[in-house]
């Protein structure tokens, strides 16, 4: 190694240019930002998706179906999950803090329980929907289904 081969430290030294500091530094005048136009002036902002005029791809693209704003969204637990929790905890009463707990639902969830899988146990189950079939199965083995 010599006085020839020394280099900075990797990233130590940053290779910004200097811009607008006059006609000597190459970079004066209009600053590298050319001349006239919206990208030239300061306080220039470019909207989100604008393509300098041309219709923008989100507008071009056409749109399909119907979106309902007031859909519901619901967590779906079925009933075989409810038997599966019996058999582990050996519980006779399911509302959405035993759900939570379990990680079968989020505390800022809706929860509906559907009939999909058996169920052999006498449960009290409270939850925002049910589906047909999860109340007559929750019915058939004495149990209650309340909506919450």
């Amino acid at each position: 190694m010599d006085l020839s081969n020394l280099k900075p430290a990797e990233g130590s030294v940053k290779n910004k240019k200097r811009i607008g500091r006059g006609q000597g530094s190459g970079r004066g005048g209009t600053a590298t930002k050319g001349h006239k136009g919206a990208q030239s002036r300061s306080g220039y902002k470019r909207k989100l998706g604008f393509e300098g005029g041309q219709m923008p791809l989100y507008r071009r693209v056409p749109k399909f179906g119907f979106k309902n704003i007031n859909r519901k969204e619901f967590r779906g637990v079925n009933v075989s999950s409810l038997q599966k929790l019996v058999d582990d905890k050996k519980i006779t009463t399911v509302d959405l803090q035993v759900l939570i707990e379990n990680g079968l639902a989020n505390k800022n969830e809706s929860v509906k329980i559907l009939g999909n899988g058996e169920l052999k146990a006498k449960l009290e189950v409270t939850a925002h929907a049910f589906s047909k079939s999860a109340v007559e199965a929750i019915e058939a083995q004495g149990g209650t289904a309340t909506k919450i």
